[in-house]
């Protein structure tokens, strides 16, 4: 029988046995956005719920359930809001709505929503959060790392570096070589490719990164999440001595 590391799989017991063994939360940062022609819309959840899972087996603690709203940049054009716009000029010279981008939220209430996520989660017992997936949402866990870990008595983790050069981090483009690698390694049936128009000239709508039609491949991803894990597994040992355990 499989181990279970979701959170909401979890009877009561189970809940609090794994607690004690180590009181780390995994808030997977996820999407229902636009990630090129080939990969699928929530492409952000899937990735960083499949790399804080195998953080989750090799360190313990539970999965919680990915988010699907995200902050992004939005414009208001001729009276209408846009956010994560196709302004390639090399495909269309107008802005418009990426096809199944519904995942916009304002940055204060998103602000407003993962501080009250925090809250319960101080409140359930948990002592060490690592939060990771859509760019935006990231960054503004980042950005407070130090505020919120003070406001709620947590550890709070992100899973990027300082230095991301390598092309083997989580998460570190949009659509591009890496984040296809990722879907690549962790649900190759959801990528197709050949959806992308195979003119090297034509770059791929709202795709940045590497080309993903030259650079991706499962290899990479399976390499990235395991250089990755076992980072953050050393950070996660640390963070957990501190605490007490």
């Amino acid at each position: 029988m499989s181990e279970k590391l979701m959170y909401e799989e979890l009877t009561p017991k189970e809940f609090l046995e794994r607690l004690a063994k180590a009181p780390i939360a995994y808030l997977p940062l996820g999407t229902l956005e636009w990630h090129g022609e080939h990969l699928p819309l929530g492409s952000d959840g899937i990735q960083s719920q499949g790399f804080l899972v195998e953080l989750a087996r090799r360190v313990g603690g539970i999965v919680l359930p990915m988010l699907f709203l995200g902050p992004e940049q939005y414009r208001i054009i001729g009276g209408k809001e846009y956010f994560h716009m196709d302004l390639s000029p090399t495909l269309r010279p107008d802005p418009r709505q990426l096809p199944g981008s519904m995942h916009h939220i304002y940055h204060n209430l998103f602000a407003q929503y993962l501080r009250n996520i925090l809250r319960q989660l101080r409140r359930a017992g948990f002592r060490i959060v690592v939060a990771h997936g859509h760019g935006p949402s990231t960054g503004m866990i980042r950005a407070n790392l130090d505020k919120w870990g003070k406001e709620f008595d947590l550890k709070l983790f992100h899973c990027w570096r300082e230095d991301e050069s390598d092309g083997l981090g989580i998460q570190t483009d949009h659509a591009g070589a890496n984040e296809t690698s990722l879907v690549m390694a962790l649900r190759p049936d959801l990528v197709q490719v050949e959806n992308l128009c195979p003119e090297p000239d034509v770059w791929p709508a709202a795709v940045h990164g590497k080309d993903p039609r030259v650079y991706a491949s499962p290899e990479l991803g399976k390499k990235a999440i395991e250089t990755q894990a076992e980072r953050m597994v050393g950070l996660l040992e640390e963070a957990l001595g501190l605490v007490g355990l």
